[in-house]
């Protein structure tokens, strides 16, 4: 699997889940190990989301946040939250399916990448971030035996070396008889039983 269809095929589990999220639960703690921001709730996970989302079609076109960030301290989610992401994620999905130029270089905060692995650092956040929101609000959710053969091939066989980095926490060992989700999870530390 290419790595802007793995990212497509994240980005659509992460939203089946969001447009899930009872908009009570958003006002929860979630982990603060999550985030950076101080005593987060599930809504300012959401913001954190939107603002990934929101940058999506600059971050094809080359920008970078050192050219100035249009969207740092706006509120993104306004009063309906899930719907004011949705609308930011068609945008998103849209800017992807019609395609990026040969050669594009994604500036992240954190260094230049190429597109392709862009792409998988993006599909990365968005396909785990799925499965923890999930698991945290019971909400029920499964990666498709697709998303799960993308991420193994784009993803699990860069574990070791981004984890090295602190993208993932130690490896799990996994139980007995595990399927092939679980050994995905357990592959990047993030299995929960």
């Amino acid at each position: 699997m290419n790595t802007n269809e793995l990212f497509l095929q994240s980005d659509a589990a992460l939203r089946s889940v969001i447009d899930r999220i009872d908009a009570g639960d958003l006002a929860k703690p979630a982990p603060a190990e999550w985030t950076t921001i101080p005593d987060p709730t599930f809504r300012d996970i959401l913001s954190r989301h939107a603002y990934d989302e929101a940058w999506i079609p600059d971050v094809l076109a080359g920008a970078s946040a050192a050219d100035g960030d249009p969207f740092r301290d706006v509120d993104l989610l306004g009063d309906e939250p899930i719907a004011s992401y949705d609308r930011i994620n068609d945008t998103a999905t849209a800017a992807v399916q019609a395609g990026v130029a040969p050669g594009t270089v994604f500036h992240f905060t954190y260094g230049d990448y190429s597109a392709a692995e862009g792409f998988a650092h993006l599909a990365t956040y968005r396909a785990f971030q799925a499965w923890l929101i999930a698991k945290h609000l019971g909400i029920p959710f499964a990666f498709s035996p697709e998303l799960i053969a993308g991420l193994n091939e784009n993803v699990v066989a860069h574990a070791d070396e981004w984890r090295a980095f602190g993208v993932f926490p130690p490896a799990i060992d996994p139980p007995e008889g595990a399927d092939d989700e679980t050994r995905l999870l357990c592959a990047v530390g993030y299995w929960i039983e």
